[in-house]
C-alpha cells in the first residue's frame, strides 16, 4: 500500500524538519522565543482575542499547561487579559504591542533561516516549493 518511494522521502524530510525546526533547535540558532510565545502564534493565527481554552485546543495541550503558558506570556508583557463583554466570567487574551513586536522578530528570524536554506534556488523553484508545501500542509489532517 505504501510502496511509493516518494512517500518515504517525504516522511524522512518531514521528520528532519520537525527536529530542526523545534523551538529548542531554533533557540540555539538565533535565540528563538521562549515556549510562552506559542500563545502569540495562536493569537496571530486567530486574528482576534481568544480564551485560554482556545489556546489549549490550538496547541493540543491540557488546560493547566495552557494556563501556565498564558500566565508566562502575560508576565512577559506579550499578552493582556480583557473582560469578555459578552460573558463577564470569561477573559479574552489580546496581544500587546510588545507581543506584536516579538511576533515580527520571530517572523524575521524564521524567514532569514528559510532564505539561507533556499540560497541558490531560482525564483521559480521558490515559488513552486511554496505552492506545493502550502498545498501539502492544507491536505494534512488537522490542517
Amino acid at each position: 500500500m505504501y510502496d511509493d518511494n516518494y512517500l518515504e522521502a517525504v516522511e524522512r524530510a518531514m521528520v528532519a524538519i520537525r527536529r530542526r525546526q523545534s523551538r529548542r533547535a531554533l533557540a540555539r540558532l538565533h535565540g528563538a522565543p521562549a515556549p510562552e510565545h506559542e500563545v502569540l502564534d495562536v493569537l496571530e493565527a486567530a486574528g482576534e482575542p481568544v480564551t485560554v481554552s482556545a489556546v489549549a485546543e490550538a496547541l493540543s495541550v491540557d488546560q493547566p499547561r495552557a494556563s501556565r503558558l498564558v500566565a508566562a506570556a502575560v508576565s512577559a508583557g506579550l499578552v493582556r487579559r480583557e473582560a469578555d463583554q459578552a460573558d463577564g466570567r470569561r477573559a479574552l487574551l489580546v496581544m500587546t504591542e510588545a507581543g506584536r513586536e516579538a511576533v515580527e522578530r520571530a517572523h524575521q528570524g524564521r524567514r532569514a533561516t528559510f532564505d539561507r536554506a533556499m540560497a541558490g534556488w531560482s525564483d521559480d523553484e521558490r515559488a513552486q516549493f511554496a505552492l506545493l508545501l502550502g498545498r501539502f500542509v492544507e491536505s494534512l489532517p488537522g490542517g
